[in-house]
């Protein structure tokens, strides 16, 4: 298993909240919570952006990505716009989570709750080279749906 430090900075807006951490010993994400100061209620189909109160700073190699907690998807809905959310290695500005309530009712944010969870991979860079054709594959241009599913 590899394993890297991950520098965390609390914001003035964090000093009661616990750092981000694994809930169990076979986690793959860190729980990120709610820096909100006060309760905030998304009406179904609202955007908001949700703050964290948390900067970090990954090694050159490593991306951290946001990503919605499954018992909230699952009980309230609660999803975000752009998951998994990316966190680049030069990035040193607040994590901000941007949620949507894809429920049916009203979903309420308190200070604290565990709203999200971070994963960190490592992240390969690519030398993209321009050519006049691809290789063939069996599939070719074959999209959506051509798998038969």
């Amino acid at each position: 298993m590899d394993k890297i430090i991950l520098k965390v900075k609390r914001l003035n807006n964090n000093t009661d909240l616990p750092l981000p951490s694994y809930q169990s010993d076979g986690s793959s994400g860190l729980d990120l919570c709610a820096a909100v100061n006060k309760e905030l209620t998304l009406q179904p189909g609202d955007i908001e952006l949700i703050p964290t109160g948390l900067s970090i700073s990954l090694p050159k190699g490593y991306e951290a990505q946001i990503r919605p907690r499954s018992g909230l998807a699952l009980r309230y809905g609660l999803g975000f716009v752009n998951a998994p959310g990316t966190i680049d290695a030069d990035y040193r500005g607040e994590i901000g989570v941007i949620a949507i309530n894809w429920g049916k009712k009203p979903l309420t944010i308190k200070r604290g709750d565990r709203i999200a969870q971070m994963v960190i991979h490592t992240v390969s860079r690519a030398i993209v080279e321009e050519v006049n054709e691809l290789d063939s594959t069996k599939r070719g241009e074959g999209g959506f749906g051509h798998s038969g599913c």
